[in-house]
């Protein structure tokens, strides 16, 4: 898209892919705060990532201001986000170890197929399945609980822990097989076809 020669003057035209740049800087101090057991300052740094990430769609939409790396750069963060932090809390003994790999499992997988789909058709476009979303959704959850019940024994916070995480094991899965399905039958579309990210 071509910009207008006052796209330089108006510094919010980069607000988007700034604030999702800030969101990748700060996966290294939440996880330094998680290896040190400052579970507040870390829920507190989760919650602002988490807030980032929200803002960031909502500027892209209200400035109009939806650019080809904002569509790269916004995911790589979520997963490079959550994916640090659940190998994170999986070595501290809070996540179980069978959620942290099938999460894990799934984005190298899905990284994989995407290579090889790149490599062998050439450019797809991809974009967020429903499953996808909600996939990502019980991983925040999971994770902002997980931290929130260092901070608190309260009993519902004990319950949405174990229903966060049993739903990031559903969703994953359910989200992983529905990507291979599209993927199988995309094969037998024309190669513009379209193949989910998430």
């Amino acid at each position: 898209m071509t910009e207008g020669p006052n796209a330089r003057l108006n510094p919010l035209r980069s607000a988007p892919n700034l604030l999702t740049l800030l969101r990748i800087c700060l996966a290294p101090f939440l996880v330094a705060a998680i290896l040190e057991d400052r579970f507040r300052l870390s829920f507190a740094l989760f919650i602002s990532a988490g807030l980032t990430d929200a803002m960031d769609g909502l500027l892209a939409r209200v400035l109009k201001q939806r650019t080809v790396l904002g569509q790269y750069l916004d995911p790589v963060a979520d997963k490079l986000l959550l994916s640090t932090l659940f190998m994170v809390l999986m070595h501290k003994g809070l996540i179980p170890t069978t959620v942290t790999v099938l999460v894990i499992g799934r984005d190298v997988a899905i990284l994989l197929v995407a290579a090889i789909l790149y490599a062998a058709v050439g450019k797809r476009e991809f974009g967020p399945s429903v499953f996808g979303k909600a996939n990502t959704a019980a991983q925040v959850t999971a994770i902002a609980v997980v931290l929130l019940h260092q901070l608190t024994n309260a009993r519902w916070v004990m319950i949405l822990r174990i229903v966060s995480l049993n739903a990031t094991v559903g969703l994953t899965v359910a989200s992983g097989l529905h990507y291979a399905w599209l993927v199988s039958r995309s094969l037998g579309s024309p190669s513009n076809g379209h193949v989910p990210d998430k």
